[in-house]
This record gives C-alpha cells, sequence and structure tokens, in this order.
C-alpha cells in the first residue's frame, strides 16, 4: 500500500484526508434526501395516475348524465330525390314522400343594348322577398355601369346582375339570389321623361310579373313542392322542408317523374348511447379497480406503493358503494346500475349484461333516462351524483390535488436543503484544508527548528558524529 504525501511540512495527504472527512460528512445527508425525494416521486407518481383514472371513470359517466344524448331518432330513406334528418321531436314511424317540383330562382332578361349606348336616366327600385335598394342612373349611364351599380350597392342582397352579350348586343340578366315565389324580382322605374312603363329610356327595364314586363322572363320563380303519403301537399320556397313532419326535415334533391319510385321515410328511436356509455364506463371502472389493486396491493410478493394508503382506501370504497345504490325515482320506482344489468363478479370486475339493459330500456326508457339524468325538479339523476363524488377527488383543488401539490412542496424543500448542504459542504471543507495547512506549517517550522538545533549540537566542542 502507498501513501501520497502531498503536505509540505508535514507529509501528509491533506487533500484525500479534507475529501474523506467531507464524504464521510455528506453521504448520510445525501441518502437521506435521495430517499425521501425518491418516497414523494413515487408518491406523486401513484396518486398522479389514480387521479387520471379517476377522472376517465368520471367522464365516461358524464355522458350517461346528458339529456340530449337520449331518445334520439334515426331516419332513413336518403335517395336521389330527398335527403333528411331528424331530431328528438320526431316521432316513430313511416312516410311515403313524391317530391313533384324544385324551387326555382326567378331570372329575367332585358332586350338588347350597344356596348357605349346610354340606356337613360332616372331612379331603378329593385325588390326580391323582403329586400328592397334603389339605384341613381345618369344620362350617359351603359348597361355595363348599371350593373356594377346593381351589384355594388351596400343595400343589395338579393340579386345578381350580370350582361350577356349575343349577336344583336349586350342583354342585362338579373337573378335573384334565393329561390320561390317570394323572392320573385321586380323592377320599378322612375323615368326621366315622365313615362315609367313604355318602351324609351330606361322604362325599357322595368319588370313585373304582375305588370309591366318589359324584360323577359327567363326562369319563373316556383316554390318547391312535395306531397307526404299520397294527400297532402306542401310548398316552400327553398327545396328545404322543415317541421312538415314533426321533428323531420326533408331536402328535395330532385322531381320525381310518373314511374319513379316514391321515397320512403322511416324514423326509429335510438337510445345506443345507454348501452354505448355503459361500457365505456365499465371499461374505464375496471381499468381503475386493476390501477387500484396494483398500488394497494400487500403480499408476499411485495406491496404496492399505496398499501394501506387511507386515500385509495376511501376513494375505492366510496365508488363501491356508490355503485351498488339504488336511486328512488318517486312513484315507488327505484333503479340502480346492477338492475341495468352492471354485474359484479367476486372481484369486484365489472361487465354488463344487455339483455337485461334491453328489457329495461323496452319497458320503460323514460325512467332508465330519469335514473342517469334526473328530472326537471330534481336537478340531476345518478350521473350528477356521482360526479359530485369523483369531483371531490379530482378538482382542481380537489384531496388529491392537494396531496400532489404538498408532496412537490416538499420536494421543492428537498432541492433547498441541497442547496443548504452543498453549501455547508463546501464551508467545512474550506475550514479543515485552513486546519490542515495551518498544521502542516508548524510541522514545518517545527521541522526547521529541529534540524537547525541538530546542527547546532553536531558543531559543539566533544561531540562526535554517528556518520563516521
Amino acid at each position: 500500500m502507498s501513501i501520497s504525501f502531498n503536505g509540505l511540512g508535514s507529509g501528509l495527504a491533506v487533500s484525500d484526508i479534507v475529501d474523506a472527512l467531507v464524504n464521510a460528512e455528506q453521504a448520510p445527508a445525501e441518502a437521506r434526501l435521495n430517499t425521501q425525494e425518491s418516497t414523494l416521486t413515487t408518491d406523486i407518481s401513484a396518486v398522479g395516475a389514480l387521479k387520471s383514472a379517476l377522472q376517465q371513470v368520471q367522464t365516461a359517466m358524464e355522458a350517461l348524465g346528458d339529456a340530449d344524448n337520449y331518445q334520439k331518432r334515426s331516419a332513413s330513406g336518403n335517395d336521389d330525390f330527398i335527403s333528411i334528418s331528424a331530431d328528438e321531436d320526431a316521432q316513430p314511424g313511416g312516410y311515403s314522400v313524391k317530391v313533384n317540383n324544385l324551387a326555382t330562382e326567378h331570372k329575367i332578361l332585358s332586350e338588347a343594348f350597344d356596348a357605349d349606348a346610354a340606356v337613360g336616366e332616372g331612379t331603378m327600385t329593385f325588390s326580391s322577398g323582403e329586400n328592397s335598394f334603389d339605384i341613381e342612373v345618369s344620362d350617359t349611364a351603359t348597361l355595363s355601369e348599371i350593373r356594377d351599380a346593381i351589384n355594388d350597392s351596400s343595400d343589395n342582397d338579393s340579386i345578381n346582375a350580370t350582361i350577356i352579350t349575343d349577336d344583336t348586343g349586350q342583354h342585362l340578366v338579373l337573378a335573384a339570389k334565393n329561390s320561390g315565389l317570394e323572392n320573385e324580382i321586380k323592377v320599378e322605374v322612375t323615368d326621366i321623361d315622365g313615362n315609367n312603363t313604355d318602351t324609351n329610356g330606361l322604362s325599357r327595364l322595368a319588370f313585373d310579373s304582375a305588370g309591366v314586363q318589359n324584360a323577359s322572363e327567363i326562369i319563373a320563380a316556383t316554390d318547391a313542392s312535395i306531397t307526404i303519403d299520397g294527400s297532402l301537399t306542401v310548398s316552400s320556397s327553398s327545396n328545404t322542408f322543415t317541421d312538415v313532419i314533426d321533428g323531420i326535415t326533408i331536402t328535395a334533391k330532385k322531381a320525381q317523374g310518373t314511374d319513379d319510385d316514391l321515397s320512403d321515410i322511416s324514423v326509429t328511436e335510438n337510445n345506443n348511447n345507454i348501452q354505448s356509455g355503459l361500457n365505456n364506463f365499465i371499461s374505464s371502472y375496471n381499468e381503475l379497480l386493476e390501477l387500484s389493486n396494483n398500488l394497494g396491493a400487500s403480499s408476499e410478493d411485495g406491496a404496492g406503493v399505496m398499501a394501506g394508503d387511507s386515500l385509495l382506501r376511501g376513494v375505492m370504497s366510496k365508488l363501491r358503494e356508490q355503485i351498488t345504490d339504488s336511486v328512488d325515482l318517486g312513484n315507488g320506482n327505484s333503479l340502480s346500475l346492477s338492475q341495468l344489468g352492471v354485474e359484479a363478479d367476486r372481484y369486484g370486475v365489472l361487465t354488463l349484461n344487455t339483455e337485461t339493459l334491453n328489457e329495461k330500456i323496452d319497458e320503460d326508457v323514460d325512467l332508465v333516462q330519469q335514473f342517469f339524468v334526473g328530472t326537471d325538479e330534481d336537478e340531476g339523476g345518478f350521473a350528477q351524483s356521482f360526479d359530485e363524488l369523483m369531483s371531490f377527488y379530482t378538482d382542481s383543488d380537489g384531496i388529491i390535488q392537494n396531496r400532489i401539490d404538498s408532496k412537490t412542496n416538499q420536494l421543492e424543500d428537498i432541492d433547498e436543503q441541497r442547496e443548504s448542504l452543498t453549501s455547508k459542504m463546501e464551508s467545512l471543507s474550506d475550514r479543515l484544508y485552513a486546519q490542515y495547512n495551518a498544521m502542516d506549517l508548524l510541522v514545518a517550522s517545527l521541522n526547521s527548528t529541529s534540524s537547525y538545533v541538530q546542527a547546532q549540537l553536531e558543531n559543539m566542542p566533544g561531540v562526535v558524529s554517528n556518520n563516521s
């Protein structure tokens, strides 16, 4: 074994000695902090996983508490002639529909004008549906300028103007933006010559299907028409028929000829949300149960990180109690998840008996909805009470987050302790170096004095040197 001597006076390995003394002081403190940090980090991770699993269960049950998800209507009957949709107001049943004709947008065409010719002077008033607007026409305005004035009018939201040029000249074409009789175009003219209906000047653009028609009608404005069940005929300014049949919207796409089959609409009640919602709930609950068993395990093979933890025991106990509770629905009625087919085995794992569930839905779907959603008098049913229980644990200010925050604060305190320990060890190292360096200087001084005294003694008369 070799020893490195690096003390100038003493020959001691001062650096090694100081490092060993500092490490002997630092190692137990660091080990304690590492153990605390590991314990806190493990706990934060465990309760964080528990919170996430609880939130998954909570979210699954929330869907079952939404009244809009119940008793939806599934409608079939889309074909080449109609498309349909249905809401909760639609009643189960079947209907036949024939599209007699589609709605059309009114379109009119003026006589031919030279491109550079002035049309006339005056005021033009356009109307279509509830929209009406005026434009002023100067004595030099051409047909294209009138077109631009129509399209650029800030009050115009009902008519598109364009120009078509053929062999005879330019024609002003006015097309209604909306279909139906109520959106028929009307053009009134106040002509500078005082005659507002003749075929001179600006009056040449006047049109009223019930009056003066100095422009030609290219496409007549028509309402869409359908016949329901062979006897009820309904008209609409658009091709969409809303609530002609309660809760059903019918959009006509194509008129049916005499040889075309009628369109058949079928409406059925859709309560698939109950089964899918319960399956989601059961899946998320079973995942939570597996996590809980792992976290709280206590056996010869080892203990879970939350074994014996009162938080884990408490939340799982409350959850099991909630799941097995029966809800009083009034009038002598009550329901529980088990009566809806949610069954638990001896390990607590849930499964869904769809046959039992479907029987309850067929028997009284309103009662099943009331169980989950509640009534107007009762603010909420099972889903709301379940959400309130879960929120106690999962909210941002809930019991689990409070624990996580507390442990996080303790982790931050450990960081501060590490910084303090580092500072303390630096001070200890500085102090030890100062002490050993002082000792080394003292030893060096003593060695020097010893050498001097020995030399003096050897030089004294009568002293015999041992070196001979």
